[in-house]
């Protein structure tokens, strides 16, 4: 395994299809590391690295070393069935109530129509390694532990004595293995030993002198049944495999069968593979045929030919071809005025710090420093950090054939995480995808419509049983099992059956970005009709002739009723109507794509759309919540569902629907700053999608504080020394929703229309570039901007020809764009140049 001399040759990345003509708009060297001045002391201090299935947390220890790990379809429970037979007489007992404006006793009714909770994401256990006496002992100011976004690396260094002493740990895609090398400058310097261990029901056990294997199983209840009863039925099981290889010289003693001891080596590498019996939703474990053991081993075996440097070479190709489509380069201004009339240079690199920050060991600045800093400093390359930071989680927890990114992407330490760890489908699970394609990442979404198509199917069962509707229907949480059902409990949280529309609209954006109609005709378009055909069956002729909903909610959100009475069950919310026109919209474009608009379905779709109601403004000026304008009782909810229709939306415009613009503007004042972070980053969105460059940086700025993980319940919002993102506690949301928004703040497009630098914060990123951004209509911008206007920019496709209306501040032109030919523009919107690819 020692490592030899290789080079590694790639072709160049997408976004180096252009480059600026101006040199000083060419990409600046910055570091886009994560770094840290000591071990972790909270899991929220550790590294996560992923592949998408297998996780890891790595804490830094020096004399004792935690690896935390996970495998994605670690879960509790088994296939359900998630129907209720009672829950039509439910259904009508509620509607009755809300037509009769009893509310208050609608919401109550509406209890019965929820189900048992989801079921609860496990975690996998742990890599234990403890090192000799000394290492307590270790060099002050020697200590260095960083997470590299440009290798996915996490890397711990430190000296005893005159040996320093090197980990490096990364999880490799293309191997499914999470790899740990420790070396050692000083030969036959390195001794430890290493173990496997879980919080779940396991065995773990040494196989001979260099692997242990620990096989362990999953509550097949999400709550253990009393003791005594035998009710528990067979959970999913699993098998971790540590395997361990050491240089020439090093020996390895098997201690007790249960640990395995390195002494007198120049270097270990560990290689950790994991399997489970999970073999799809609607399979009983009891019933797969799925050897978490067998597959482990033969993982490992896969992959044991292989060198330290070739599993790296492999990693890095692989990680690289997805992070290096995106580079993002901010800066202040490098002028400002002072009081003397003078001029002084204030440009921010990531090299040039305030000196009052206390430093790290190795010389630099610790993130979490960075993070204290910025509300003073408000260093632009700490934006360029955590916009990257949102992209590496992504392709650390989604690929292809993985399950999808959950609430905490797939890292968890608990045996009973907050919220199940479920994905939320009434903002959270979507809100993990929103970067997928503006920011290039559009394989990361795959697993998604994977899940959808799973949910399409038990959901047919749940729309047929409960509401006797056609097609299929998705409420607010979900599980790996695809439950389909209401949540348990309140209404305001378990009554809301508009999940599986607002993931559908996923499937359209999916297609707008790619062109791709294959995608659109055997994926999307099946998946949309289902959903569809419910809502159309969903909807009900109310008075004046508009269709409504009924019973609807605001998700999480109550009202006043007339009566004085708190409620939150009525009908047609604006999230509600929101979500349907959008999806109706959206089968009727699709439709045309495909040659399909004479379908009978489309033709329904079509009279319902005329029949929705508006969007309606409400007495004080604000976008109303609720079809009625009821008294809000908490004007600053952490929700902005009734914004849906500007963001993700598209049925509100600056263009083309300005006065509920005006009232999205007052809306988003009203309902404050404050709020967990997916709301901080839902809400710069928002502000990006009016153009106010002003607000979108203020909720940036507000996302930006460190929480105190020991004090956390006092905080709302704000970052973790590792740059996860708060609610608190730690919910991955808002890491995806941050990178979308600055996407957002920077290009917005339509299949038509492209918008430059449409929210930029012209003081605050006076000088920037970005590479590799993407666009509706199969569309890769470049865009560079000096003095906080744009310079040139960079346009290709390679999906199809088409015509660009580009607009800047104002200027409108129409751009022709041939596929395989970039095209270069300048300040005025005029074509410069174009070659081909």
């Amino acid at each position: 395994m020692e490592d030899g001399e290789w080079v590694l040759v790639r072709k160049p990345a997408e976004k180096d299809f252009w480059n600026p003509t101006s040199m000083d708009l060419a990409d600046t060297s910055k570091p886009l590391k994560v770094t840290f001045s000591g071990p972790a002391k909270h899991w929220t201090d550790a590294i996560p690295i992923g592949n998408g299935r297998l996780g890891a947390m790595v804490w830094g220890g020096i004399a004792s070393e935690t690896l935390q790990l996970n495998e994605d379809t670690l879960w509790t429970g088994v296939p359900g069935d998630y129907t209720n037979p009672e829950a039509p007489a439910a259904l009508a007992e509620v509607r009755k109530l809300v037509d009769n404006g009893d509310y208050a006793e609608a919401t109550k009714a509406a209890v019965k129509l929820s189900d048992h909770p989801s079921d609860v994401y496990q975690l996998l256990g742990d890599i234990k390694l403890e090192f000799d006496e000394s290492h307590v002992k270790y060099t002050e100011g020697t200590y260095s532990r960083e997470l590299d976004l440009e290798t996915a690396i996490a890397r711990v260094k430190y000296s005893v004595g005159d040996v320093e002493f090197m980990r490096e740990h990364f999880a490799s895609n293309p191997g499914q293995v999470i790899v740990t090398k420790i070396s050692a400058s000083k030969p036959g310097s390195l001794s430890f030993t290493v173990s496997l261990d879980s919080k779940l029901h396991h065995h773990s056990q040494a196989n001979g002198q260099n692997q242990i294997i620990l096989q362990g199983s999953c509550p097949g209840k999400r709550i253990q049944p009393k003791v005594g009863l035998n009710e528990n039925p067979k959970g999913i099981q699993f098998t971790a495999v540590l395997d361990l290889q050491v240089s020439q010289g090093g020996v390895i003693h098997n201690i007790d069968d249960k640990k395995l001891k390195v002494e007198g080596s120049d270097w270990a590498v560990l290689l950790l593979v994991a399997s489970s019996s999970f073999d799809g939703p609607f399979t009983m474990p009891s019933d797969s045929k799925k050897d978490p053991t067998s597959d482990s081993l033969n993982a490992l075996k896969s992959i044991k030919t292989l060198s330290y440097s070739d599993l790296y070479a492999h990693h890095l190709d692989d990680y690289q071809n997805l992070f290096h489509r995106v580079s993002l380069q901010l800066s202040k201004s490098s002028k400002s005025n002072l009081g003397d009339g003078s001029l002084e240079m204030k440009e921010v690199k990531s090299s040039t710090k305030i000196s009052h920050i206390s430093k790290s060991n190795d010389g630099a600045v610790s993130t979490a420093e960075r993070v204290k800093s910025f509300q003073t400093d408000e260093d632009p390359s700490f934006v360029e950090l955590l916009f990257q930071y949102g992209r590496y989680l992504l392709i650390s927890s989604s690929r292809p054939g993985t399950q999808v990114s959950n609430l905490q992407g797939i890292w968890n330490k608990d045996i009973e995480p907050a919220w199940d760890c479920a994905p939320h489908l009434n903002i959270n699970l979507q809100m993990n995808y929103w970067p997928s394609l503006p920011c290039n990442l559009k394989e990361c979404q795959e697993p998604l419509f994977d899940f959808i198509s799973s949910l399409a199917i038990n959901g047919s069962k749940t729309a047929k049983v409960n509401y006797e509707t056609s097609g299929w229907v998705a409420h607010q949480v979900t599980d790996i099992w695809a439950k389909t059902s209401p949540d348990r409990g309140e209404a305001v949280w378990a009554l809301w059956p508009m999940g599986g529309a607002w993931l559908c609209t996923h499937l359209w954006e999916q297609f707008t970005y790619t062109m791709d109609k294959d995608f659109l005709k055997n994926k999307a378009y099946p998946l949309l009709e289902g959903c569809t055909s419910f809502l159309l069956d969903w909807l009900i002729e109310g008075p004046g002739g508009y269709l409504e909903t009924n019973p609807s909610t605001s998700p999480e959100h109550m009202f006043v009723a007339p009566d004085g009475k708190p409620a939150s069950v009525s009908y047609s919310s604006t999230m509600d109507i929101a979500i349907i026109r959008e999806v109706f919209s959206e089968i009727v474009s699709a439709a045309e794509v495909l040659g399909r608009k004479d379908d009978a379905l489309i033709g329904k779709v079509r009279e319902a759309l005329a029949k929705l109601p508006p969007t309606k403004i409400a007495r004080d000026g604000s976008i109303m919540e609720w079809a009625v304008d009821f008294q809000d009782p908490e004007v600053h909810h952490r929700h902005v569902s009734h914004l849906f229709g500007l963001f993700p939306g598209h049925t509100i415009t600056v263009e083309k629907t300005p006065d509920l613009c005006k009232a999205v503007d007052f809306t988003l004042f009203k309902r404050g700053v404050e709020g967990p972070g997916w709301s901080t980053t839902w809400k710069t969105a928002l502000w990006a999608r009016l153009h106010n460059s002003e607000h979108a940086y203020r909720m940036v700025k507000h996302l930006i504080s460190l929480v105190d993980p020991t004090h956390e319940s006092d905080f709302e919002g704000g970052l973790y020394s590792n740059l996860f993102t708060a609610h608190p506690p730690f919910q991955i949301d808002a890491n995806f929703g941050f990178s979308a928004a600055v996407a957002e703040m920077l290009v917005q497009s339509t299949t038509k229309d492209l918008y430059l630098l449409p929210a930029l914060p012209r003081d605050k990123w006076a000088n920037g570039c970005v590479k590799g951004l993407k666009a509706r209509g199969g569309v890769t911008v470049n865009i560079c901007w000096q003095e906080g206007d744009l310079e040139e920019f960079g346009l290709w496709s390679m999906e199809e020809n088409s015509v660009k209306r580009l607009h800047y501040r104002g200027t409108t032109i129409t751009a022709k764009i041939s596929t395989g030919k970039v095209y270069t523009f300048n300040r005025r919107l005029k074509c410069v140049k174009a070659y081909s690819l």
